[in-house]
């Protein structure tokens, strides 16, 4: 019997529950690992193990529905782009929860830490060294992922691909020069609320700039392998608005953290 609806029920699949062994194995593998439980690290990576592994061969499944077998019609899509959204937006609370923990203490800093901020001893770092040059590099990132969107609309493929490998090639830059900046740094996380809050809010935005890029790469893989087309590239959609809501966040704590929260 042919389909009547424009929705995609899926096959059932063995990677939910996979992944949620995984993602047990993992939560009591570093628990235990924290607390020096014997086998704690080997459950831990195991479980880790477990759910990379999800990842890879539940999204190539994705992937093969949506490339090759002709499930994602305009009204999955539809959806998918709903989820991204609300994903992006639950991701945009946890950041502010960071400018919050950071602003409680910089906008009135308590007897404990000096009554001042920066805290006495906390020599901060200069915004308009690495932070300021890592920011014209991420906006420019975000440039050539704009760049990669107007050419899938376009059906320049090679084009599109050279675009992707900038904005890669730029984000490689980012992530080193701020790995340089946290070993040259004056402080650590240990040193109290500034560095808590500091690495808190940096080193968050440092793991998301990571997964966006191994997004962005499997991007130009898929693009280089003729996946997109003009109407049809949501996998790129998703990372592209990702990889926006990096470059925003990384504006506020450019602004709040850099430069306001260190004056």
């Amino acid at each position: 019997m042919s389909q009547k609806h424009p929705f995609h029920l899926v096959d059932p699949s063995p990677w939910p529950l996979l992944g949620s062994l995984g993602a047990l194995a993992s939560t009591i593998g570093g628990v235990m690992y924290m607390h020096s439980f014997t086998g704690g690290g080997t459950l831990l990576c195991l479980g880790l193990g477990m759910i990379l592994y999800t990842m890879f061969v539940w999204w190539r499944d994705v992937v093969r529905e949506s490339t090759y077998e002709g499930h994602h019609t305009f009204v999955v899509q539809l959806g998918l782009r709903y989820g991204m959204i609300l994903f992006i937006v639950s991701e945009v609370m946890f950041f502010l929860a960071s400018f919050r923990a950071f602003s409680h203490s910089s906008l009135a800093p308590t007897v404990e830490i000096g009554a001042i901020w920066p805290p006495k001893g906390i020599s901060v770092l200069d915004p308009w060294g690495i932070p300021f040059l890592n920011t014209l590099i991420l906006l420019s990132s975000g440039a050539a992922v704009t760049w990669a969107h107007h050419a899938i609309l376009a059906g320049l493929k090679q084009q599109a691909v050279y675009a992707l490998i900038a904005t890669v090639f730029l984000a490689l830059v980012f992530t080193g020069f701020q790995g340089i900046e946290y070993i040259e740094a004056p402080f650590t996380i240990s040193d109290g609320i500034y560095g808590s809050t500091f690495f808190l809010a940096t080193g968050f935005h440092g793991f998301h700039v990571i997964i966006g890029t191994i997004f962005l790469i499997i991007c130009g893989i898929r693009q280089y392998l003729g996946h997109f087309t003009p109407k049809h590239h949501f996998g790129f959609e998703a990372a592209a608005f990702y990889w926006h809501f990096v470059d925003v966040v990384w504006l506020f704590l450019f602004v709040s953290i850099y430069w306001w929260g260190g004056n």
